[in-house]
């Protein structure tokens, strides 16, 4: 027992021992002396002549840049350290600011080690004046930027890589919604046909289509729609919808028949935990050769109603009240309306991306554009031309910036007057 409890005193004796040399240690670290500190500090010291020539340097400096003292000091000029593009920088901004300023902070530069590699730095130096106030020397501080090189260089490269596969992406984008559009529009006679998509992100597949094309002697059909969502899986709904609407409008050019039949491919295609709709307008065009002009036969699924501008300037839309969205119900209610187009007229067909653009009013903050103030414009275009129509669209588009956050396709198309009678 007083064994074991004399070996238990040891061990608490060994403890304190052990205890107490630490203590001793940590104060001897404590109380080094001002010139060790200086001469082992984690950055780099050195004190320049105010020509720059070297008067004092520390040991972790000389141990970066493998040089000995007696090489340094007396000898060579701070600046005789730098690369050639550090010294040219020297020269020419960090002396003459430090003369102006007496002190100059953070300035990354390049040293040259004695083997010839380049140690990277940040370097602050400050003039340090006598007691009459007229300055004496520099004093250098310089920071090891061998890390913070590396990162930035990193981040710099993942920055290029990054961009390059956002640039990459666009032109994937750009080219796939290329291919969701006509190349050209069929060439109709005695009608002017003028087109415009109008792409609010390049980094996304919007979903807006359109496209005319002729079917039977002497009919011609048109549509424009609205995908839901962007991306993807939007582009791949127009593709499939494009497509069904040109086989469906040839095996049945009635516009009713012609939706539906979209209507049941989307539901059936997509009706499962992704569910995928669009917004379309279907319409079938036959010359009226008594009159002039061309009778238009509009179905609508849930699609903006279209806008008339008259040759007397009159302007309305054709609503299609109680269309229902295609794709969500397996017996959507689809809308008609038609109407006769007579030679001076005009018909707009648009997506919603145009009316709920983000406008800023003094009064009101920011709204959207809205089905009024639309109708409103083309009153005052009217009478007007498909070209001149779509062109009035495009400049009102580019008034709203960043506020169009939807792309917006627009469709027109215009009887001409006889010739002669065209407005200019």
């Amino acid at each position: 027992m007083t064994g074991a409890s004399g070996d238990a005193a040891g061990g608490r004796g060994g403890g304190d021992r052990h205890s107490v040399d630490d203590r001793a240690e940590f104060s001897a670290l404590l109380e080094e002396s001002a010139e060790d500190l200086y001469e082992h500090a984690p950055c780099g010291l050195l004190s320049t002549h105010l020509d720059g020539r070297i008067a004092k340097v520390n040991t972790t400096l000389l141990d970066w840049l493998g040089y000995e003292r007696a090489d340094l000091l007396g000898r060579t000029h701070f600046s005789d350290l730098l690369t050639v593009g550090g010294r040219l920088y020297h020269e020419t901004h960090f002396a003459p600011l430090l003369r102006m300023q007496g002190e100059v902070s953070g300035i990354a530069l390049e040293l040259k080690a004695a083997d010839g590699s380049r140690l990277p730095v940040l370097v602050t130096s400050t003039v340090r004046t006598g007691s009459d106030g007229q300055p004496l020397l520099i004093r250098t501080t310089l920071f090891d930027a061998r890390d913070r090189r590396a990162y930035e260089t990193e981040l710099l490269r993942a920055r290029k890589e990054a961009e390059r596969e956002r640039e990459r992406l666009q032109r994937l984008a750009t080219t796939l919604q290329r291919t969701l559009l006509p190349p050209a529009l069929a060439d109709v006679p005695g009608l002017n046909v003028s087109a415009y998509y109008h792409v609010a992100s390049v980094d996304e597949v919007g979903g807006d289509f359109y496209d005319l094309f002729p079917l039977a002697e002497g009919t011609w059909g048109l549509f424009l729609g609205d995908v839901c969502g962007k991306g993807a899986a939007a582009a791949a709904v127009t593709s499939l919808a494009r497509y069904t609407l040109r086989a469906a409008a040839v095996y049945n050019p009635d516009p009713v028949a012609v939706l539906a039949n979209l209507n049941t491919v989307l539901n059936h295609e997509y009706n499962g935990v992704d569910p995928r709709f669009c917004t379309v307008v279907f319409g079938l065009l036959t010359p009226d050769p008594d009159r002039g002009g061309f009778h238009i036969t509009l179905a609508s699924g849930g699609h903006p109603p279209a806008l008339l501008m008259r040759a007397d300037g009159t302007t309305d839309s054709l609503p299609t009240p109680g269309g229902q969205l295609i794709g969500v119900l397996a017996d959507a209610h689809i809308a008609t309306t038609a109407v006769r187009l007579s030679p001076g007229d005009t018909l707009l067909l648009h997506t919603d991306g145009l009316t709920e653009a983000h406008v800023h009013s003094v009064d009101d903050g920011e709204n959207r554009y809205g089905d009024d103030a639309l109708l409103d414009f083309a009153r005052a275009l009217a009478p007007t031309t498909a070209s001149d129509t779509v062109d009035a669209i495009r400049d009102l588009l580019d008034t709203f910036g960043t506020g169009v956050d939807d792309d917006t396709a627009v469709l027109a198309i215009h009887v001409p007057r006889p010739s002669g009678d065209e407005l200019p």
